[in-house]
């Protein structure tokens, strides 16, 4: 018979198991398998530049747990893995390298050799992060392992490209974007985060042509001014009536600029009268599309100031170009007023740089004709959100985008399937095209862009499946059944799917999203490498093992909260696997060398019945919880019931009946309830923590155990109403509450363990009295009870202690369990101490100075410092009469 070894390692049993797993092909999802309800979510995937992180750990956790109990529960399994590219973090990663390495820039080495060296580095590292997956334990279908520019992903982008270009959504045209100067590329809205900074607002005078006087217009970014095309004022600014149709002058450019009115200005910013710079802001450039302005781009793409502006100011970075610009104004006598200034900035998401709102050639993406069909189903409930508040978000923002900009000046990533010819027509082809097909000329140049990153991610649920193929994969699980990610990529790529979905499937990718934590310190701040507070996930599962890791990092995430989290937490996870593996090990002991068999039901005795119940109840809110997406709350369960209910109360209750000598029927309902309770709580908690509860379940097949060879396809407990016995669980209730009074009892009076004490216990009902006397031999056992009375009505005795639960009075004789004089003495040291303090409360509370200047809140916790010693000396007043 197999035998736990004392301690548990988990390196040794998670190496192992993993190995079985796979070799076993456990993970794999049979596409052509019959008569069965799939099920399928798609891993978020990672950056191919990526290491594991706790947000990861987090996040594949979950999808693991929802893998896991589906597949126990007999529904065909697809949990589909794969890497991101990642265009803009990939390059940067290399470039570094390459600049660090050999002193070198891409353009050192030119498109091609430095793409081969991009996708070396890819060869190398880029697999990183799904073998830390699997030291996590993570059951991905590793068969069918994508990434987002292998052959088939790459096909899918372009005839996505291809076919939304001939239908008029993907579009060519000169708009204002989101550039990086530091990335040299454009990005998207969501890309150009906004963070608040304090800058300020300076007033400038724009002199009249006519010579009568000046407009003082405000803004905070004066080096733009000069790119200005205009002047605006609100036309109902009765201020700037006779001003609208005339001329200024613009500063340091002197170029006389018009005066226009347009309802977009707000008559309370600064002055009311605003500068118009069409190519540097994308409020101005549609004000300048109003008023048919000149659009003047007057940066270079490296955030330098170009030939279009002023001698002086030419090859400027813009920020010191601003200080130039803001010191001339002043000398010229044309700086009215710097005021300070609170306002959102944009700034590129991977390398945090200051972004530019730039006027560029670019492509973009139609959304229009998504909004509404996505809105709609979230409205009918066809696509749902955990936690529910997150779908006010989406709507809001589809109410509120912009067409997206799908071009990146990059070199890795999805060459933009678009050609130019030297007669002006563009060719967009699925295929490298020979030749114009306006003019024939075979000097057709390929557009040197590639594609957002997002735009093969969008297609990731389906393209991973052979798409555009009409494959068997995508005929068996799209759509798939849900999706776990983070919400700050609702918009990148959650809503972005759904487009996608709708436009090339016909149906919604999934049908439930769920929005895991974010992973924050003990201080509440967001874990990142700049800030050194960011655990090596690897190097916590080499100290508490996979398991714990994972226990304690959904133990710490309530649904919709912050997880805030600190490695030596993880002893939580390290505990209870600790106390699951000795539990199993004890039970084990008592099973070597007996023939467990399926006893009578009148053979059970009260905590047997009461044991199935609670594991049925447990059953019932686990698997209730997980469905829901509470995943904390399925876990506090499953503790709950496997530390306090199994292991602390069930393992102590039948301990007697283990003794030499017990009745043998007893002795084996004991056991055979055990052994299949046990079975079904490894069962339970297989989802969360899978190695420890394999390597369990192995051991237990030993012993009887019938069911699947291992424990990943075992099938997962289904709750059984007919085994809840409400009745059978209040009466258990009633004798724990029973014995840990006595426990308390005991505790409070520092009776010495070894010794036993008298019980009187005084209960009005019959039936309770019955529930003491069937159960007085657990009751005498735990409690460490001598003599165990029961009486309908009792006289407190002489030399005992008590306390009350609902519908019985429990009395505790302390006769020759203590030392009386022992005891005396130290209960008149505490009511010493405790009346010297009573004294100091009162005493301050008496205080006319301190009861004028102390705050509601302190004087409060003053009083209840009062009520609390005043009990305290009643309690031991009571019990020094005890001892007298």
């Amino acid at each position: 018979m197999a035998e736990l070894e004392k301690t548990y390692t988990p390196a040794a049993v998670e190496a192992k198991w993993y190995a079985v797993w796979e070799k076993n092909r456990y993970f794999h999802a049979d596409e052509n398998r019959t008569g069965d309800e799939p099920f399928c979510i798609v891993i978020p995937p990672p950056n191919v530049t990526g290491m594991l992180t706790l947000g990861h750990v987090l996040n594949n956790t979950i999808q693991d747990i929802l893998a896991r109990k589906k597949r126990m529960e007999g529904r065909t399994v697809l949990w589909l893995p794969g890497t991101d590219h990642a265009g803009i973090a990939t390059q940067n990663v290399v470039e570094r390298a390459l600049l660090a390495g050999e002193k070198k820039s891409r353009h050192d080495l030119g498109r091609e050799e430095f793409l081969d060296r991009v996708w070396q580095w890819k060869d190398k590292y880029g697999s990183t992060i799904l073998r830390q997956l699997r030291m996590l334990g993570c059951s991905c279908d590793w068969e069918r392992t994508r990434f987002t520019m292998d052959e088939g992903l790459s096909r899918a982008v372009t005839e996505a490209f291809v076919r939304l270009y001939e239908k008029g959504v993907v579009y060519r045209g000169k708009y204002i974007i989101n550039w990086c100067p530091r990335c040299r590329t454009a990005l998207s809205d969501e890309e150009n985060e906004h963070q608040e900074k304090n800058g300020h607002l300076w007033h400038i005078r724009y002199p009249r042509q006519d010579g009568n006087g000046y407009v003082v217009v405000a803004t905070t970014r004066p080096e733009t001014m000069l790119g200005d095309t205009a002047v605006a004022v609100n036309p109902a600014d009765e201020r700037y009536k006779g001003l609208v149709g005339n001329t200024v002058v613009l500063p340091l450019a002197n170029r006389p600029i018009p005066v226009i009115a347009d309802h977009y200005v707000d008559r309370e910013f600064g002055t009311g009268c605003v500068k118009v710079t069409p190519a540097h802001d994308p409020n101005d450039f549609a004000m300048g599309e109003r008023h048919n302005l000149e659009k003047l781009v007057v940066m270079n793409l490296d955030g330098t100031m170009n030939n279009a502006v002023p001698q002086k100011y030419r090859g400027m970075d813009r920020f010191t170009c601003r200080k130039a610009v803001v010191e001339d104004l002043n000398s010229l006598g044309l700086l009215e007023k710097i005021q300070d200034h609170s306002h959102a900035v944009g700034h590129c998401q991977r390398c945090h740089t200051v972004t530019e709102p730039f006027l560029s050639m670019q492509w973009f993406v139609k959304y229009d004709q998504w909004i509404q069909p996505a809105l709609a189903a979230v409205e009918k409930r066809e696509l749902r959100f955990y936690p529910e508040r997150w779908e006010k978000t989406f709507a809001h923002w589809l109410e509120n985008i912009r067409d997206w900009c799908i071009a990146r000046q990059l070199w890795w990533g999805h060459r933009i399937p678009a050609w130019y010819c030297v007669c002006g027509h563009i060719v967009v082809a699925r295929q490298v095209p020979t030749e114009c097909p306006a003019c024939k000329s075979t000097d057709l140049k390929q557009d040197e862009d590639v594609l957002d990153t997002w735009f093969s991610s969008w297609l990731w649920p389906f393209s991973t499946m052979g798409w555009p193929d009409e494959t068997a994969t995508l005929s068996k699980f799209y759509p798939t059944n849900a999706l776990v990610t983070a919400a700050d990529i609702i918009f990148f790529w959650v809503a972005r799917m759904v487009f996608a979905g709708m436009e090339f499937m016909g149906k919604l990718p999934f049908s439930e999203v769920f929005f895991n934590s974010i992973v924050r310190d003990m201080q509440g701040r967001k874990m990142s490498k700049s800030l050194g507070n960011s655990p090596d996930p690897i190097e916590v599962i080499n100290t508490y093992g996979a398991d714990a890791l994972r226990y304690t990092i959904i133990s710490l995430a309530p649904s919709g909260q912050d997880v805030h989290f600190a490695t030596e937490k993880c002893e939580l996870g390290r505990n209870f696997a600790n106390k699951l593996w000795n539990s199993a090990r004890f039970a084990m002991m008592n099973f070597k060398d007996q023939t467990i068999t399926a006893p009578q039901k009148s053979q059970l005795r009260t905590e047997d019945q009461w044991m199935i119940s609670r594991f049925n109840q447990a059953v019932k809110v686990i698997s209730r919880a997980i469905d829901g997406y509470d995943f904390n709350a399925a876990l506090a369960a499953a503790y709950h019931f496997t530390w306090n209910e199994l292991c602390d109360w069930y393992l102590e209750f039948i301990k007697p009946r283990m003794a030499e000598g017990a009745d043998l029927a007893s002795r084996n309902a004991a056991l055979h309830t055990l052994r299949e309770v046990l079975v079904g709580t490894v069962k339970l908690l297989h989802p969360f923590m899978p190695f420890i509860t394999e390597e369990i379940y192995a051991a237990l097949r030993e012993y009887g155990v019938e069911g699947a060879e291992h424990l990943i396809v075992a099938r997962y407990p289904v709750c059984d109403d007919n085994l809840i016995v409400p009745n059978i669980e209040a009466r258990m209730q009633f004798v724990q509450d029973l014995v840990v009074v006595i426990r308390n009892l005991r505790a409070e009076n520092n009776i010495p363990p070894g010794k036993k004490g008298d019980v009187l216990i005084s209960a009005a009902e019959e039936a309770k009295q019955q529930w003491i006397m069937d159960l007085e031999t657990q009751i005498k056992f735990l409690s460490k009870t001598g003599t165990l009375t029961v009486t309908h009505a009792a006289a407190k005795p002489a030399q005992s202690v008590s306390a009350v639960i609902a519908g019985a009075e429990v009395f505790l004789n302390l006769e020759g369990l203590v030392d009386k004089a022992a005891e005396r003495a130290k209960i008149m040291k505490d009511l010493e101490r405790n009346d010297s303090f009573l004294k100091s409360v009162e005493a301050k509370l008496a205080n006319e100075k301190f009861m004028q200047h102390a705050s509601p809140e302190v004087v409060e916790k003053e009083r209840v410092k009062l009520s609390t010693t005043r009990e305290k000396l009643e309690k031991l007043r009571a019990n020094l009469a005890l001892f007298s």
